[in-house]
């Protein structure tokens, strides 16, 4: 649970420090770049999250045992995972917010942990107790309360729609996939993530950016003096590489449905970063402030076995 909790925490200063890469000028500097700027910042993203995780591996002397793991079934999966919650997810979260407004964005993100916490019931035969499910309510309603945007311009009904399915369940089949993967000795979490973001980028720069023509805005951001612009996305990169190993870490011990309730807590800890950070504190509203410690006490509890916490364990 600790591992989950921390891998909700470094995601929200992940999101605050990409969200200061995003409002840099070349990323709103005409129509092009602002259509291109989530591709694109998600491929730097994935790739600088790569680095990180090809450098950890290798400081431990893991190199060889990544490529093993990929070798095998469970690492082949792994791939599979990347590709449905990475450029699928994501692609279908900017297809939300982009056809049918903000707020359908943040019923697609705050829904993800409930389907897959469905799809570990069916598959994974993970097992949740009543009061458990009533707390993830709970933490998906606070999600999209501090998610909610009244910006509803629908501009194309189906895409929009299809859009927030593939987000929802690209995200949520990722961890029950993971979870499953996981349980093979020969891929730990740190393999996993290594696979993971690999595949992501090499996915995104080999296939989505040139079907989208984003490749030449891309190699403008090296070549056009872009100040700090990819330090700051390498620094996101590194707090992405580390939310995800804790939030492997917490799949692999307590299984996908109790992580996804840890982990979607990153919404209120973003408050708190958001105000530590830049120092923004309009974000501190009465409804902000009561959805953050919906989803902060909701979230923990239900990834909580109160049996367990009280020793009285079977």
């Amino acid at each position: 649970m600790f591992s989950g909790v921390l891998a909700g925490i470094t995601w929200a200063v992940e999101t605050v420090v990409l969200g200061i890469a995003l409002a840099m000028s070349p990323f709103c500097s005409t129509e092009q770049a602002i259509f291109l700027a989530p591709f694109v910042s998600t491929f730097l993203h994935d790739f600088c999250s790569a680095l990180w995780a090809t450098i950890y591996n290798a400081v431990k002397g893991n190199t060889k045992n990544v490529w093993r793991a990929l070798k095998t079934k469970s690492g082949k999966w792994v791939v599979a995972a990347a590709v449905i919650g990475g450029p699928v997810g994501m692609t279908g979260y900017v297809l939300a917010v982009n056809y049918m407004g903000a707020s359908i964005g943040a019923v697609a993100s705050a829904i993800f942990p409930a389907i897959g916490s469905i799809l570990a019931y069916i598959f994974l035969k993970e097992r949740m107790k009543w009061y458990q499910w009533i707390f993830l309510v709970f933490t998906l309603l606070g999600v999209y309360g501090l998610s909610y945007s009244p910006d509803l311009n629908i501009e194309n009904f189906w895409l929009g729609l299809l859009g927030a399915a593939m987000c929802a369940f690209g995200w949520g089949i990722e961890a029950v996939v993971l979870a499953k993967c996981l349980t093979d000795p020969e891929v730990t979490d740190e393999y996993a993530l290594q696979i993971r973001q690999t595949t992501s980028a090499i996915v995104y720069g080999a296939i989505i950016l040139p079907v989208l023509g984003g490749w030449g805005f891309t190699v403008d951001l090296f070549t056009a003096g872009t100040g700090w612009l990819l330090p700051t996305i390498a620094i996101a990169g590194l707090f992405a590489t580390v939310s995800y190993l804790f939030y492997y870490k917490a799949i692999a011990k307590i299984g996908a449905s109790k992580a996804m309730a840890l982990n979607v807590t990153y919404c209120a800890w973003a408050i708190l970063f958001t105000v530590l950070i830049l120092g923004d504190t309009s974000v501190l509203t009465p409804t902000t402030i009561i959805c953050a410690i919906v989803v902060l006490v909701c979230g923990i509890f239900a990834a909580a076995d109160f049996k367990e916490i009280l020793g009285k364990k079977k």
